[in-house]
């Protein structure tokens, strides 16, 4: 806990319990590195800890503008949060689970510097995100439709 209450101090932010309990579910999110405020709730609730929904937002908002946890806004509009690295990834979401795959290539990040060079531009943030599906899954719907 006291790794918590040092990054909230750094951060600006006051210690209080529900702070660190959510860093803490955040930091500790095993195998799913990005989690919505339901799934830090329902973690809670789980842990029979005593925090609101609203508190949860309002902390991962806080946690945001305090450069804690980075949002996502992907397919749909669904927000998941994720612990602020170090290190630059990209991401693909699978449209059939949902999964969220992080990654990393060279020839890529390479690649966007110099399309911007090209253009007139210096690069200085980006975020690529690849919505993908399992090759030879079905191309249709249940209901017969085409898929995007």
């Amino acid at each position: 806990m006291a790794d918590q209450n040092h990054e909230l101090r750094k951060a600006g932010l006051k210690v209080t319990l529900p702070r660190v309990k959510i860093l803490q579910i955040l930091e500790n999110a095993t195998g799913q590195h990005h989690l919505s405020a339901e799934d830090v709730y329902k973690t809670l609730l789980e842990a029979g800890e005593d925090v609101g929904l609203a508190t949860v937002y309002r902390v991962l908002t806080q946690f945001e503008s305090a450069g804690l946890v980075i949002r996502h806004n992907f397919d749909g509009g669904h927000a998941v949060f994720e612990i602020s690295q170090e290190e630059h990834h990209d991401h693909m979401v699978c449209l059939d689970s949902g999964e969220i795959i992080e990654f990393f290539d060279e020839t890529i990040e390479r690649r966007q510097k110099e399309i911007a060079e090209e253009h007139g531009f210096e690069l200085v943030d980006h975020a690529l995100v690849l919505y993908v599906r399992p090759r030879g899954s079905n191309t249709t719907r249940q209901d017969g439709t085409p898929r995007k």
